[in-house]
């Protein structure tokens, strides 16, 4: 038992990258913000979360070859929030499925998703599939031509304190950028081409998004 808990341990040491360092300048934070803003804006505008970030990962270069892959817990349970199960239009005790994941990118989680799940408007084919494998879900249900209809979204970290635009920015500091763990979180409904939602999602963006060099330093 001793020896499995410390390989558990060694292996959470390695799992996850270190927190990306960026430098603690004024142009590092303005940089930072927009590209967190971008980040959002992308996702926004794209059905498929993970494709979307397989997107960012490539154009940042953050593993290669920039395949998002999922890590799935499967010992974790969450109840489904009731403005969740409203907006999926299920009944109280209609049955959901949940599904705990982080999205990651080579050594970099960049996503940890929580995911209800209507199964019976998914396909046999696909509950076997998300069932016996971690393939990320917006994959595996992909021939379903679903869309993304966001309910929030929101920066959970802001490099710029509030009023900077008319106190000015912050002084460069003589240690590295403190980024939080979670930078950004959305809560949004999947829905399927005849216009049911089947899945109710809150996906919340890590740091690690930013696990490159700030473009400043970039020759």
């Amino acid at each position: 038992m001793r020896r499995l808990a410390l390989a558990l341990a060694a292996f959470a040491g390695t799992a996850t990258a270190a927190a990306p360092t960026w430098p603690d300048t004024p142009l590092a934070r303005v940089e930072a913000l927009a590209l967190l803003q971008t980040l959002n804006a992308d996702l926004l505008s794209h059905p498929s979360a993970t494709l979307t970030l397989e997107r960012w990962c490539q154009a940042h270069h953050l593993a290669d070859p920039p395949t998002v892959h999922a890590r799935r817990d499967r010992a974790a349970t969450k109840a489904l929030p009731d403005d969740l199960r409203d907006a999926l239009g299920i009944a109280r005790d209609a049955p959901v499925r949940y599904r705990r994941v982080q999205l990651a990118c080579g050594e970099h989680v960049v996503s940890e998703a929580d995911n209800w799940y209507v199964a019976e408007r998914l396909t046999g084919a696909m509950n076997r599939q998300l069932d016996a494998s971690d393939t990320p879900f917006g994959k595996v249900v992909a021939p379903l031509r679903f869309s993304r209809h966001t309910l929030s979204a929101r920066l959970l970290w802001s490099p710029l304190p509030a009023g900077w635009e008319t106190r000015g920015l912050p002084p460069a500091a003589p240690y590295p950028l403190a980024l939080p763990h979670q930078v950004l979180q959305h809560r949004a409904l999947l829905v399927d081409a005849q216009g049911r939602p089947f899945s109710a999602l809150v996906e919340t963006y890590t740091a690690q998004v930013l696990a490159f060099p700030p473009p400043a330093s970039v020759p």
